[in-house]
C-alpha cells in the first residue's frame, strides 16, 4: 500500500470486520503499492474465539493455514516469521506438531495486526450506501467519519447461534460457548451443568468439565441431537474437497444440488477429532474405576424447547430414533450450537444491489462477489452454500484472498493455483 489511508481519501477497497480472513487480506494486500485500502473493526483489538482458549485447545488445520503462507510463502506475515520473532521457532520444531495451540493463533493474529497501517481498531461501521454518481460506497462509522471505495470487502463473521428452542431463557447459569472460559468458574459452583452441541467445542468443553467432575462434584450431561458422536473426516482424499477443483465442481452444481450436499457435508468440517473422541472415552473408563461417573452421554437428543425457573432450567428433549419426549433439568446449561451468519444492518441501504439466491442467502459469484455488478462486494466466509466446505477453512483463506485481490487489481499478483487434485470431481 501507498499512503496512510485517511476518511477523506478516494480508496481502493474496504473490508469491514477483522477476522482470519480479512486479517490476511490485510497482510496480503501491504505491500502492493497498487492498492490503497482499509480495514474497520469494531473491537478494540484483534480477538478470535477467547471464550475457547482451553488448556491444549489447537487449530484443527496445520500451521501452513495461517494467514499468508499458501498465497506468499515468503511474506513477513507468516506464522514461522511469528514464531522466529518470539524466540519460539525451534520450540515449535522440535514439539514436531503442525498444529498451533489456538491461543498462540490468535497471538499470531495479533501480532500481525499490530504490524498493519491500514487497520482500524475500536471503528464500528454504520451504514454502507452507494453513490450512483461517482460510482463509489460511502461506508459511514460511528465517529462520524466516512470512508469511499469503489470495492467492499465483507469480513464481519458469524456470530454465535442461539436455537430458537433457547432464546431469552434468563438465569445467569446459561451461555453459549464462545463465552465458556468467561464463565467456567461460575458454572463448576453449580450442581449440575449440561452441554449441548455436537461439535468440537462441545467435545473440548466436556472433556474440561469431565476432567474436573471429581473437584467440584457436579453432574454432568452431554446432549447431542446427533446419532453419535461424528470424527472429523480427515483423510487425504477426502483433503482434497478443500481445492480449487472442487470449488469449481461445486459452484458450478445446481442451487438445490447444493444445499442438498451443505447438509450432507456438515461433518467433513463440524466433525469431532478422533483423539479427543478417544480421550474421552479414556478419561470416562478412568474415573469410572472409583465407581460410576455422574455425567450422561444422550444421543438422538434434539432441544425441543426449555424454560428457567429458581435457578433450574427444564430442557424439553426429544429422542428422534424412539420418537419419545423427555425432560432434563440442569442448574447449568452451555449451548454449543455453532454459529450462523447474519447479514450486518448496515448493509440495508444497499440491499438493491446485491444478489440473492432462491432461499434469500447471498448468491456468491465464483469470484467471491455478491454484488449485481461483480466486482463490487466480496464475502469472506459464509459461502458454504457456494463454495461447500472450503468456505469457514482456514486453510482456504490464503487462495480465496489472492482470487480477491486479483478482482481488485484486474490482473494476478499472487499466483492462484487451479487445479491440485488427483481426484475428477466431474464427469
Amino acid at each position: 500500500m501507498t499512503a496512510l489511508p485517511e476518511p477523506h481519501d478516494r480508496l481502493d477497497f474496504i473490508g469491514i470486520g477483522l477476522g482470519p480472513f480479512n486479517l490476511g487480506l490485510a497482510c496480503l494486500t501491504e505491500p502492493i503499492a497498487e492498492l490503497n485500502g482499509v480495514f474497520l473493526e469494531s473491537k478494540p483489538d484483534f480477538e478470535w474465539h477467547s471464550g475457547m482458549f482451553l488448556d491444549g485447545a489447537h487449530l484443527q488445520t496445520p500451521f501452513m493455514s495461517d494467514l499468508v503462507t499458501l498465497a506468499d510463502p515468503t511474506s513477513p506475515y507468516s506464522f514461522l516469521n511469528y514464531l522466529k520473532e518470539s524466540g519460539r521457532l525451534y520450540s515449535f520444531y522440535i514439539r514436531e506438531n503442525f498444529y498451533p495451540l489456538r491461543v498462540e493463533y490468535n497471538d499470531y493474529c495479533r501480532w500481525a495486526a499490530a504490524k498493519l497501517r491500514s487497520v482500524r481498531f475500536s471503528t464500528t461501521v454504520t451504514e454502507v450506501t452507494y453513490d450512483e454518481g461517482d460510482g463509489l460506497y460511502a461506508v459511514r462509522t460511528e465517529d462520524g467519519d466516512t470512508y469511499r471505495a469503489p470495492r467492499l470487502v465483507l469480513g464481519t463473521g458469524t456470530p454465535p447461534h442461539i436455537p430458537e428452542a433457547a432464546r431469552d431463557l434468563g438465569g445467569d447459569g446459561v451461555i453459549h460457548n464462545s463465552r465458556y472460559m468467561q464463565h467456567k468458574s461460575e458454572l463448576q459452583k453449580k450442581d449440575s451443568i449440561t452441554l449441548v452441541g455436537s461439535g468440537q467445542s462441545a467435545a473440548e468443553i466436556y472433556y474440561d468439565l469431565l476432567s474436573e467432575i471429581d473437584v467440584h462434584g457436579y453432574r454432568l450431561n452431554w446432549v447431542t441431537r446427533s446419532p453419535r458422536f461424528f470424527p472429523l473426516e480427515y483423510t487425504k482424499l477426502t483433503l482434497e474437497m478443500t481445492s480449487p477443483d472442487y470449488i469449481d465442481y461445486f459452484h458450478a452444481l445446481p442451487e438445490q444440488k447444493r444445499y442438498t450436499l451443505e447438509e450432507r457435508q456438515k461433518g467433513l468440517f463440524k466433525g469431532i477429532d478422533g483423539e479427543l473422541i478417544d480421550a474421552i472415552f479414556d478419561l470416562l473408563y478412568q474415573k469410572g474405576l472409583d465407581g460410576p461417573v455422574p455425567t450422561r452421554l444422550l444421543t438422538n437428543s434434539a432441544l425441543t424447547g426449555a424454560r428457567h425457573e429458581n435457578g433450574t432450567y427444564t430442557l424439553d428433549l426429544h429422542q428422534e430414533e424412539q420418537d419419545k419426549d423427555f425432560e432434563l433439568r440442569t442448574e447449568g446449561l452451555i449451548l454449543a450450537t455453532g454459529y450462523k451468519y447474519e447479514t450486518p444492518a448496515f448493509l440495508a441501504p444497499v440491499e438493491d444491489r446485491i444478489r440473492r439466491d432462491g432461499r434469500g442467502r447471498f448468491d456468491v459469484a465464483r469470484n467471491y462477489s455478491i454484488d449485481t455488478t461483480g466486482r463490487g462486494i466480496f464475502l469472506q466466509n459464509a459461502g458454504v452454500h457456494t463454495h461447500s466446505i472450503t468456505s469457514p477453512d482456514l486453510g482456504m483463506g490464503a487462495y480465496r484472498n489472492s482470487y480477491i485481490i486479483g478482482e481488485l487489481l484486474g490482473t494476478e499478483y499472487y499466483p492462484v493455483e487451479k487445479t491440485i487434485a488427483f481426484q475428477e470431481f466431474a464427469v
